[in-house]
């Protein structure tokens, strides 16, 4: 495992931070889940060795970070607000950061430089770039020194899409080359856009982790809404209403609208249904089918 936490706690005086964590992560991507004010930073704090937790314990790549250079040193970093020297350019804070990394290979910043694409702009003032330029330098300087796990704060805050993806292809890259990636974000679809693997925190407490489809059995309790296109939408309501795992069926302007509380049954009938009617379908989709949705489940659960 890269990380392990048992029974972890944080305490800010008296706010609850982090409360009764335990969780094991493998190798890959995960990603780390919650509104503003979950306890994802005091986590990611934790595991980098910035934050000494308050009970319980978490281990990476093997043992604690706090106070153990040997651990911090496999570890790169990304904050989620910007700390740069701004009158440097991109490649004087890199090739500082390096040195104060002890980062022997002098080729290491340009090679980093590459890795993010920030060659063209390498030698503008940090004052000069823009929001995707310096979330660019902010995966550089964590990467610079060959990292085995690489933890991300919000890496994609305040991007425009273009950015946002480019991003998203990045942090992709990096873990099919072998380094593990830790990512939280607020905005759930970015996540979704990486891995199906995810940490759901809310006030402090572990509230779901695992594939995103493991985490929506534990929502089966809640309805689950199917839109079909269809030629025919009336008689198609009238005869998916007679099913027993359906539960409502709406016809709106353009589609049906089913809720199902069972809907691994629903679309298995589903083919037999059409085909036996001989009904045509154009479209299926699901607004419940995302991440947006688990997460708005268990938080009214």
């Amino acid at each position: 495992m890269i990380l392990q936490a048992e029974h972890l706690n944080h305490w800010y005086r008296h706010v609850i931070a982090l409360n009764d964590i335990s969780v094991s992560i493998p190798p890959g991507i995960t990603g780390l889940l919650g509104p503003n004010g979950a306890g994802k930073t005091s986590f990611l704090r934790i595991a980098i060795g910035l934050m000494r937790p308050t009970g319980g314990t978490l281990r990476v790549l093997g043992a604690s970070p706090w106070n153990c250079p040997a651990v911090q040193k496999r570890i790169g970093y990304a904050p989620e607000h910007d700390g740069f020297f701004e009158w440097m350019t991109g490649r004087e804070f890199l090739r500082t950061l390096a040195r104060l990394r002890g980062v022997r290979d002098r080729s290491a910043p340009k090679t980093a430089i590459e890795q993010v694409r920030l060659s063209d702009v390498a030698d503008r003032a940090i004052a000069t770039y823009s929001r995707g330029m310096r979330q660019r330098l902010k995966l550089a300087q964590a990467i610079v020194h060959r990292p085995e796990l690489l933890v991300l704060d919000e890496p994609l805050t305040g991007t425009d899409p273009v950015v946002r993806s480019e991003l998203i292809e990045l942090i992709a890259r990096f873990a099919r080359e072998g380094t593990s990636v830790l990512v939280s974000s607020h905005v759930l679809h970015e996540v979704e856009a990486l891995t199906s693997r995810i940490l759901v925190l809310h006030r402090g407490r572990l509230l779901a982790h695992g594939d995103v489809h493991e985490i929506r059995a534990l929502i089966d309790a809640h309805p689950h809404t199917v839109h079909l296109r269809a030629d025919r939408p009336r008689e198609l309501a009238a005869a998916l209403v007679r099913e027993p795992d359906v539960e409502e069926v709406r016809v709106e302007e353009s589609h049906i609208a089913v809720r199902t509380r069972r809907p691994d049954e629903f679309y298995g009938k589903l083919p037999r249904i059409l085909l036996e009617g001989g009904w045509r379908i154009e479209e299926i989709s699901s607004p419940d089918d995302n991440l947006e949705a688990v997460f708005r489940y268990l938080t009214e659960k």
